[in-house]
């Protein structure tokens, strides 16, 4: 296909790039330690890990992975743990042993934990000891051998991680009892590690490096198999895509509230700022909006990422308005779309506008991005980046033409291979031409740029239109006395379904009326709820995604 989009990249802007720029992730690592050796590369609750420091740490846990555990090569190792500095001592250390890393949910039921553990395989797990009475409940029926526990505090320097400790334990009682015989310290596993004895895999751009599984938002959770080739072609199309405002000299420092074990966050803020040499702010509780807007308060940060929900939180959040904004030149907002009231305020509070990504699990993530020249909310979800196709497709396969909506389909070096362990789900979403089929509807205009405009099964039909709950949504989080919105289809007697609005309100004099008649001021008769329900919260996902099919239920 005719690549229009290229010609709206912002100056400098390759339109492909070259994953043998690179042997694997575990290169681009080591290569970034060598580089930035004695900077910060990772910052929690006042603790820094320089990229030395962090080089030594995970090159003497893959050794004892390889020699302590007798771990082998495309083992597959699970890592259940959220935003603290064990994460990427863990997440380096078995890449560099030549295992498959398999990101874990930290606030998992044990079923689903089993289910994951079970699907993938995984021989051994890093886990938080927060979550260590669910492993408990299930670990008898799973193929882990070899469990290490750590705590929040472990890495913070004495005194202050037993400080931690204590608290969360003690006090806030934070940390469920649970018996797990048999299990390590994770930091004395990393201590014991003999980095002498590590023996350096050759790791080529076919090897797995992870099996990230997709989101609970599509049933049954499917582990998409991402090779060190995906992963490495994902860094380098980020990294030629924001490189005009990125400086390599130490001055980048971004924001990571998502979870590391999120592929958004994993690939935009650990990786690659990871290998422009920027230092990674961990915020290990975003839920806590104060604690995090205290946190935020500290530092001269350049760059934030997040969804929807989080920037409008942090925005309803008191003393927000008073972090120092003055270096910020990356917000960038994916996961879920980003919505215009959000968006528009979001730049007037900060000064910098909030670009708009787009991407999935099985896409490594991104596939589309806005220019970082935009000086406003566009409404797409942008051009496809470089070594990137994205046709609009019907449901014969054909491509639809320029402005038509159909399914968005992707190909491109940062695409999955496919679900681990599951050739019928990967033949559902793979062409015969190596295209992913992703499941959005939306529509590429005549400069390139996608619109987003919904799930594919999170249409609404009514009376035989199509009705997109993001449009709606969107409308509804104008309102001045809406916080957040979520619409949903119905069934009904007359139209087939109908639409149901589920609001948290901002003030709580708002009414059902209210809703409908400001609805119906903003949009056509057929898309205007019929259901107003308000709720003291929406159902969302461990990264703030709103979970429409919970609300189905």
């Amino acid at each position: 296909m005719e690549k229009i989009w290229v010609k709206n990249y912002d100056p400098g802007v390759p339109a492909d790039i070259d994953p043998s720029e690179y042997d694997s992730i575990c290169d681009v690592m080591e290569t970034a330690c060598k580089k930035f050796g004695s900077r910060p590369a990772f910052h929690n609750m006042g603790k820094n890990i320089t990229y030395s420091e962090l080089d030594g740490l995970s090159k003497k846990f893959a050794s004892y992975l390889q020699n302590q555990l007798g771990l082998s090569r495309g083992d597959r190792v699970a890592i259940m743990m959220p935003n603290i500095l064990q994460y990427p001592v863990a997440l380096f250390g078995i890449l560099r042993a030549g295992m498959i890393v398999v990101n874990v949910n930290p606030l998992y039921t044990a079923r689903e934990l089993k289910h994951q553990m079970n699907d993938s395989g995984a021989k051994a797990i890093v886990i938080f000891a927060n979550s260590a009475h669910t492993l408990e409940e299930v670990l008898d029926e799973t193929s882990i051998e070899h469990v290490m526990i750590t705590q929040v505090g472990d890495m913070l320097g004495f005194p202050k991680s037993a400080l931690v400790n204590f608290v969360l334990k003690k006090v806030k009682k934070m940390v469920p009892p649970y018996k797990l015989p048999g299990a390590k310290d994770f930091v004395a596993c990393v201590k014991a590690g003999d980095a002498a004895k590590f023996k350096p895999e050759k790791i080529a751009h076919e090897d797995i490096a992870f099996l990230q599984y997709t989101g609970g938002t599509t049933g049954v959770a499917k582990g998409a198999i991402l090779t060190h080739k995906n992963i490495v072609a994902n860094v380098l199309q980020a990294s030629a895509w924001i490189k005009n405002l990125v400086k390599e000299d130490g001055s980048e420092i971004i924001i990571t509230p998502l979870p590391l074990y999120h592929i958004f966050s994993l690939t935009a803020n650990c990786l690659v700022y990871f290998s422009l040499g920027g230092l990674n702010v961990l915020i290990t509780n975003p839920r806590d909006l104060p604690g995090f807007v205290k946190e935020l308060k500290k530092w001269p940060f350049t760059a934030m990422t997040g969804v929807n929900t989080l920037f409008n939180g942090l925005l309803n959040t008191p003393g927000f308005s008073e972090v120092d904004f003055s270096h910020l030149h990356v917000a960038l907002g994916g996961g879920m779309a980003v919505q215009a009231p959000v968006a528009k305020r979001w730049k007037e509070v900060t000064g910098t506008p909030l670009v708009e990504a787009y991407g999935l699990t099985e896409t490594s993530p991104a596939a589309c991005m806005n220019p970082m020249t935009v000086k406003e909310y566009t409404g797409y979800i942008g051009l496809p980046i470089p070594s990137t196709e994205v046709p609009i497709r019907n449901d014969e396969g054909k491509d639809v033409p320029l402005n038509e909506v159909g399914e968005i389909c992707i190909r491109g070096p940062q695409v999955t291979q496919g679900y681990w362990n599951r050739p019928e789900e990967t033949a559902k979403v793979m062409t015969e031409d190596g295209f992913f089929r992703t499941g959005d509807m939306g529509f590429m205009n005549e400069d390139g740029f996608v619109k987003l405009v919904d799930r594919k099964k999170d249409m609404i039909n009514v009376s035989g239109f199509n009705v997109y709950p993001n449009e709606i949504e969107e409308v509804a989080a104008s309102h001045e006395k809406i916080l957040e919105a979520a619409a949903i289809g119905v069934p009904d007697e007359k139209s087939g379904e109908a639409v149901k609005l589920f609001v948290v309100k901002k003030d709580p004099t708002l009414t059902a009326e209210e809703v409908k008649d400001f609805c119906k001021q903003n949009l056509t008769g057929y898309k205007v709820p019929k259901y107003i329900e308000f709720r003291d919260e929406l159902p969302k996902s461990n990264v703030g995604k709103i979970l429409r099919k919970d609300l189905r239920e």
